[in-house]
């Protein structure tokens, strides 16, 4: 159990922590010499086996609040700390607001400094303490006068604190490793050592880990957990690795960063939905893009506020929001912001981490704010979080699929977990190149339905085309799908018969290549035309002109006819009756019968045309397979084509 002090300056946390353990948690010269808390301190005393325990000692000056907020990330149990002759101060109750926003419920209060007052000035001080906690989660928190000076009042405030230690429950290991750093130093002998709170999971002596936010990756060649070596650490623990790796020194990690699971290679976030509680002390309402500053474990970044759900928050209500950040973080669900006013003088309120990756459009759409209010009601319903309801509102949110990845890395679980949930459901998970796509039967069903309408429009729209190419069926059924993927679920649909492939091409089932009316009337003016000059038909142009018809139109209609079959578009604007293409296909097996090979020269001859023409229906018959080039030769390389 981690114990984390909260109170005013100098109202004797520090000398308290010391008369209960034996240390002294001002560890820095300046802190000596000013006599105040400027880093949190930590201070572990000698328990039983069975039994972990610590003290993290937190500052009270409002100048030093950000690394209050640092020290207090993974607190478990709170002791509150009063002076009898000042009470309650602006600094308790802003702590105590941090405490509450942070999610901190459980703990005690210390009544310091009860020897210099009086037995009327002592009462007035407790009655002062529990007005205050009365709407606070510590209501009703027990309270123990002491005097670090005297004793007085310590060894019954220590049973306290050891019993609550040997009954607390360990908070189950859930997600991937995860370290928020708030110091980073270089030891002799031994390297990079960071240290802070396990916020998830658990990490061993030899495991490889990632840097945040430079992306290096390190090996735990030691570490101490509570100030003790030890071969682990878990969630809630104290926690001083050494870290090696090439590059990892003290220039690319300090306060804020991170140190995480190698396999949770979670991205820099510049934008995180959050939901949002506004303090009711707060003195006016929150206007939508405020600029903020906000305080993520020991990160300490810039950013505005933006509000999803209304233009402004007033003091003691919630409301979905989004956090533009200046400096990208690391953020999972469930981790706890706390964001003070723009000149970081007042703490205006705090909120739960949701979303670290929020679309660019529709991000106020009522299906998304759904899903957004799930998530929150899974993390308020405690760790660890129950998904399936977030899950369901996210594949029903989704009909092109939730990117599993990104999920599995927003909620630091594990994707197998996370494909067993989502097929626990009905749905389904589909994967191709590192993408992992989950879909809901319902969805699944709609893609279907979408796929056979948009064919069925397509063949009435173009019934010259053999079917619509895949590519482009992918666009206009789901654009931001993946090929792979999209090949995926048109393989359903093929196993099932509901669709062919003919190539590239989907078609429904006996659809027939026709012509449209225009079409069929050109090509009944054009074919005599190719037919009368089997092996040097007209150009386009020349068919044009002679007979007086669009250039375009019969390009078109052409075009058309070469999907039935009926001709070979050989060159660009040179059109072949397919009766002469497999004729032409004779005289050059001929040629390769006689002479091992075909030449230009020899296939001119034997058609009857200019050397150019005949050079480029060799070069055709190489590009669709019938022939194989080489140098000047022509060698038959599928025989069986024109059978």
């Amino acid at each position: 159990m981690i114990v984390g002090t909260a109170g005013h300056v100098d109202h004797g946390k520090t000398a308290l922590i010391q008369r209960l353990t034996g240390i002294d948690t001002d560890r820095l010269k300046e802190e000596k010499a000013r006599g105040l808390t400027i880093e949190p301190g930590f201070a572990y005393p000698e328990m039983a086996e069975d039994v972990e325990f610590g003290f993290v000692d937190v500052p009270g000056h409002e100048r030093f609040i950000h690394n209050m907020l640092a020290g207090a990330a993974g607190i478990d149990y709170v002791l509150l700390v009063v002076a009898a002759d000042d009470g309650v101060m602006p600094q308790t109750v802003e702590h105590l607001q941090i405490l509450k926003l942070l999610g901190l419920s459980e703990g005690v209060v210390a009544l310091t400094k009860s020897d210099l007052v009086d037995a009327a000035r002592l009462e007035e001080a407790k009655r002062e303490i529990v007005t205050l906690l009365a709407d606070t989660p510590l209501a009703g928190a027990p309270v123990f006068p002491v005097s670090s000076r005297s004793g007085e009042g310590i060894e019954t405030l220590r049973d306290r604190l050891w019993t609550q230690a040997q009954v607390q429950q360990v908070a189950p290991t859930n997600g991937h490793f995860r370290l928020a750093v708030d110091r980073a130093f270089t030891k002799i002998g031994a390297g990079l050592v960071v240290t802070g709170t396990v916020v998830s999971g658990r990490v061993n002596v030899g495991d490889f880990v990632r840097l945040f936010p430079s992306g290096l990756k390190a090996r735990v060649r030691s570490l101490r957990r509570q100030n003790r070596d030890n071969d682990f650490a878990t969630q809630g623990d104290r926690l001083a690795l050494n870290l090696v790796g090439s590059g990892v020194d003290r220039e690319v990690i300090g306060r804020g960063g991170w140190v995480i699971a190698e396999a949770l290679e979670s991205p820099a976030l510049k934008r995180l939905d959050i939901a949002i509680e506004l303090l009711d002390s707060v003195p006016a309402t929150l206007e939508h893009w405020t600029p903020v500053h906000i305080h993520l474990g020991a990160t300490h970044v810039t950013g505005r506020v933006s509000l999803l759900e209304g233009q402004r928050l007033a003091p003691g209500e919630r409301m979905l929001g989004q956090l533009t950040l200046d400096t990208p973080v690391h953020a999972c669900l469930g981790d706890r912001v706390v964001i003070r006013d723009h000149g970081a003088h007042v703490t205006l309120g705090g909120g739960l981490v949701l979303d670290g990756a929020p679309p660019r459009r529709g991000q106020r759409a009522p299906k998304r704010l759904a899903w957004l209010a799930a998530l929150r009601d899974s993390v308020m319903a405690g760790a660890p979080y129950d998904l399936r309801h977030p899950l369901k509102a996210a594949l029903a949110l989704r009909s092109e699929g939730l990117d599993l990845v990104a999920f599995a890395h927003n909620v630091n679980r594990d994707q197998k977990e996370l494909i067993e949930l989502v097929s626990s459901m009905g749905g389904r998970v589909i994967s191709a190149q590192g993408e992992v796509r989950a879909f809901s039967r319902l969805a699944l069903e709609d893609i279907e339905t979408n796929v056979l309408a948009i064919v069925t429009a397509n063949h009435e729209r173009e019934p010259a085309m053999l079917g619509t190419e895949r590519e482009r069926l992918r666009r206009q059924v789901m654009p931001n799908l993946s090929g792979p993927l999209f090949r995926l679920l048109l393989n359903d649909l093929f196993e099932t018969g509901q669709v062919e492939q003919h190539g590239p091409f989907v078609a429904l089932p006996g659809h027939r290549v026709t012509l449209n009316d225009e079409d069929a009337a050109i090509w009944d003016q054009v074919r005599p035309l190719l037919e009368a000059n089997p092996f040097e038909p007209p150009r386009v142009r020349d068919i044009a002109t002679s007979e007086k018809l669009d250039e375009q139109r019969i390009r078109t209609a052409l075009i058309a006819c070469a999907r039935l079959g009926e001709i070979y578009h050989v060159r660009r604007d040179h059109f072949f009756m397919s009766s002469s293409v497999r004729d032409m296909a004779v005289i050059v097996q001929e040629l390769v019968d006689m002479n091992g090979t075909a030449r230009a020269a020899e296939f001119r001859n034997r058609i009857g045309t200019g050397r150019k023409l005949a050079i480029h229906i060799l070069e055709f018959f190489d590009r669709i397979g019938f022939t194989r080039r080489m140098h000047d030769d022509h060698l038959i390389r599928r025989a069986d084509m024109w059978h």
